[in-house]
């Protein structure tokens, strides 16, 4: 159980670092070129490994699982990182970390047991939603409290997407690590295609200097998704859920870090509790 833990915890490393990263270039790079650097570059390294690999084709269960997988990625990434974009980075990563609380239930209502102190940190994350949506200044100006509303709504609908992404992951896996990665990547390459084409996007600006860290997100972002995929090959799905979102700690600390940061102390309990509710999930 330590092993598979750790590996979550990696995962949750690796996608917070991601986020930070993919979420603040996303404020002077378009969102779907943000996207479509990091899940091209998946796809392409998820073909390697499963060629090199040799795994025949997964059963339509698991096939089917990765491919909404992506969507789930896609559709989730998409708001996350225009959240991150446009909101306080501090309170809109513990709120679409809130999603764990769908693959628990899943996981519970599949055979998993769900401790008092799980109960608890649900309670506690709902609780930190609320006072970390609060804007910070009553007086502020109207669109400032709108770009916080709409931050805050794009974190929500995030977790969701995640609580969903978590849960497929789990089915996904049972198809080979790789299978999945390729799966889930080619349904989220389409994805963004998609996205970019409704922008109206119809040709790609020149990246510059912003390749690199872009290209970096993009390979931590399919590490983090392959180190998840091992964890959930042998630990049950609500404990390998939780573990691996805790990478809102990561997100906040860089943002603190390189940003400079800040909340208000109603906030700041606010995302207390929400990274304190899903640890105590995870106990």
């Amino acid at each position: 159980m330590l092993a598979t833990v750790l590996l979550a915890l990696a995962a949750s490393a690796c996608w917070g670092t991601a986020d930070f990263t993919s979420g603040f270039k996303a404020r002077s790079v378009p969102l779907p070129v943000v996207l479509m650097v990091s899940q091209g570059l998946g796809l392409v390294l998820a073909t390697i490994l499963v060629a090199l690999g040799g795994r025949g084709l997964p059963g339509p269960g698991p096939a089917a699982a990765s491919l909404g997988l992506g969507v789930c990625a896609v559709a989730g990434l998409g708001c996350f990182y225009r959240a991150l974009a446009t909101g306080t980075m501090s309170i809109v990563a513990p709120i679409a970390a809130t999603g764990v609380v769908i693959p628990v239930v899943a996981g519970v209502l599949g055979g998993d047991h769900l401790a008092s102190l799980q109960v608890i940190g649900m309670c506690a994350a709902m609780a930190g939603i609320v006072l970390a949506a609060r804007h910070p200044d009553a007086a502020a100006a109207a669109a400032d409290r709108q770009r916080h509303r709409e931050a805050v709504a794009l974190a929500l609908v995030a977790a969701v997407a995640f609580g969903g992404y978590f849960l497929l992951a789990h089915i996904g896996v049972r198809g080979g690590v790789g299978w999945m990665l390729l799966l889930a990547h080619v349904t989220s390459v389409i994805g963004v295609l998609g996205m970019a084409w409704v922008a109206g996007l119809r040709a790609p600006p020149a990246l510059r200097g912003d390749f690199g860290l872009l290209a970096l997100a993009g390979v931590l972002d399919f590490a983090a998704t392959g180190l998840y995929g091992l964890a959930n090959r042998h630990g049950q799905l609500s404990i390998v859920a939780v573990a691996g979102s805790l990478y809102p700690v990561a997100t906040v600390l860089l943002a603190r870090w390189v940003l400079s940061e800040r909340v208000v102390r109603l906030q700041a309990l606010g995302v207390g509790l929400a990274v304190a509710g899903v640890a105590l999930i995870a106990a």
